[in-house]
């Protein structure tokens, strides 16, 4: 082994160590270093955020939800708490260590992580034996992702959703609201101080 080889190995041995030392917040570190225009911040967000993100459901009216950006699930332990045991939820996200990580530490029958695009919703949805979502959930960063995905995005999810189910967003811009008014007739606002940091709310509502 040469000295630059030894170097890497110990660099790595080194990552690897504070990973396990963090546990998720260290999965979630390397994932936002990965492709960090693919994710919204590099703290997950808070509890404060998550349930006020999540009050406006109808959890009894709720069969399909969908998560884009699940990161290490810290929306999907809560949204899988509230969903119905006949329900399901289906997590996508571009990058396959946050995927590997869910399928490792979320042991829920209910519960679908696929290494996917956001874009592709629909297909992805029909899938999983549904034709529609009740209600997506999106932290991915807007103001961010590579030319044309926001717009194809906004639009796939409000062609998904069902009438009278909605897109929850949340985001560090305002960015993510010009990519639903085309879309949504209704869009709620809403502000989380208590994140870091703290980040806009928005409910997008199929007429």
């Amino acid at each position: 082994m040469t000295s630059n080889e030894a170097a890497r190995a110990r660099a790595g041995g080194m990552i690897g160590k504070v990973k396990r030392a963090l546990g998720p917040a260290g999965v979630f570190l390397e994932g936002f270093i990965r492709e960090p225009r693919m994710v919204g911040s590099v703290i997950p967000s808070s509890m404060n955020t998550i349930d006020r993100m999540l009050t406006p459901v109808d959890w009894e009216a709720c069969d399909v939800f969908v998560e884009y950006g699940p990161g290490v699930g810290t929306f999907c332990r809560p949204i899988l708490d509230r969903l119905r045991r006949d329900a399901k939820l289906i997590a996508i996200d571009t990058n396959p260590l946050f995927i590997d990580y869910l399928k490792r530490t979320i042991p829920d029958s209910r519960f679908s992580p696929v290494l996917g695009s956001a874009a592709d919703v629909e297909s992805i949805v029909k899938a999983h034996g549904a034709d529609h979502a009740d209600y997506v959930v999106s932290g991915l960063p807007f103001s961010t992702l590579p030319d044309g995905v926001g717009p194809a995005i906004a639009a796939a999810t409000h062609r998904v959703i069902r009438p009278g189910g909605a897109f929850l967003v949340y985001q560090f811009s305002a960015r993510a609201r010009d990519f639903m008014e085309p879309h949504f007739a209704r869009i709620d606002d809403g502000y989380a101080p208590w994140n870091i940091p703290p980040c806009k709310l928005f409910w997008g509502w199929k007429a």
